[in-house]
């Protein structure tokens, strides 16, 4: 689990080195050499007709499409927000996340909330104005990766499918779209691939660089209790804040400070509050 969340927010590093290319090629190359993994990975453990299976239920397809319509707008937003300079947006949106799945999951499956994660949404929602307040304008791609990890996770959980499988299937739905957006790219000779060796190596590695922590996330939630899969999670956003506040040198201001305060103590308040909740249902 650890492993899998340093991957995620050191990846950040990865894509910076990537700077050059246009985030819609990289996304497109990601989605293509991800799926070529995921896919030969269930053909080397004989699971490939499970993927055929999934792809044979028109609600099931359905779900899966608004699946990868989330995941590649996440991907799209975390890139372009390391190669416009707006990396620490990015770690912003990602420890937003769990106080939006939580309000995801008052309003789209009737959870209630306890005073202790209203007051934690409330400190989030305050934080979010006031950068919007200082800065002059919404944090839009913290506000972007936050929503649309969330709907991401509220679909995956309505979707009886493993997790490899539907990875798959997701990145499966996207790779027409991600081939015609590279035949588009070189047909205007602006592709990358296949110019340089560096850069071609670079690319195809993006899909390991994405199916290695997912397989490693994958492994962990089933032999983890789900308190310690949200702790852990922090990691994420913790290193890609690091990233761009100390290596990328991105500015790092009073509102950034008064809204990153208010974000890590709502998260604080609902960990705590999470923990407590799950010793008090073990005993």
């Amino acid at each position: 689990m650890v492993a899998a969340c340093l991957i995620w927010g050191f990846s950040a590093l990865y894509y910076k080195a990537l700077a050059h290319i246009p985030p819609i090629e990289i996304l497109a190359h990601r989605t293509f050499w991800s799926f070529v993994i995921f896919a030969g990975l269930l053909l080397a453990q004989g699971r490939i007709g499970a993927l055929k299976t999934a792809l044979k239920d028109t609600k099931a397809v359905l779900t899966i499409a608004v699946a990868a319509l989330m995941i590649s707008v996440n991907w799209f937003s975390f890139i372009f927000s390391i190669q416009v300079g707006r990396a620490t947006e990015a770690a912003l949106g990602y420890y937003i996340f769990p106080l939006v799945a939580v309000l995801i999951g008052r309003f789209a499956l009737g959870e209630m909330l306890s005073r202790v994660q209203v007051l934690a949404v409330a400190l989030a929602t305050l934080a979010v104005s006031l950068l919007t307040y200082g800065l002059g304008v919404a944090p839009w791609i913290a506000i972007v990766v936050s929503v649309t990890f969330g709907v991401y996770g509220l679909v995956k959980k309505r979707l009886d499918v493993g997790p490899v499988v539907s990875v798959t299937a997701e990145v499966g739905l996207l790779v027409p779209v991600a081939l015609g957006v590279l035949a588009y790219v070189h047909s205007q000779g602006q592709g990358h691939f296949g110019m340089a060796v560096w850069d071609s190596g670079m690319l195809v590695f993006s899909g390991v660089l994405t199916a290695t922590p997912l397989m490693l996330f994958s492994y962990a939630t089933k032999r983890l209790r789900l308190s310690t899969v949200g702790l852990l999670q922090y990691i994420n956003p913790t290193a890609q804040f690091f990233c761009a506040v100390v290596v990328f040198g991105e500015p790092f201001g009073l509102w950034h400070k008064l809204a990153f305060g208010l974000i890590w103590a709502g998260l604080a308040l609902y960990s705590l509050s999470s923990l407590a909740q799950e010793r008090a249902s073990r005993r």
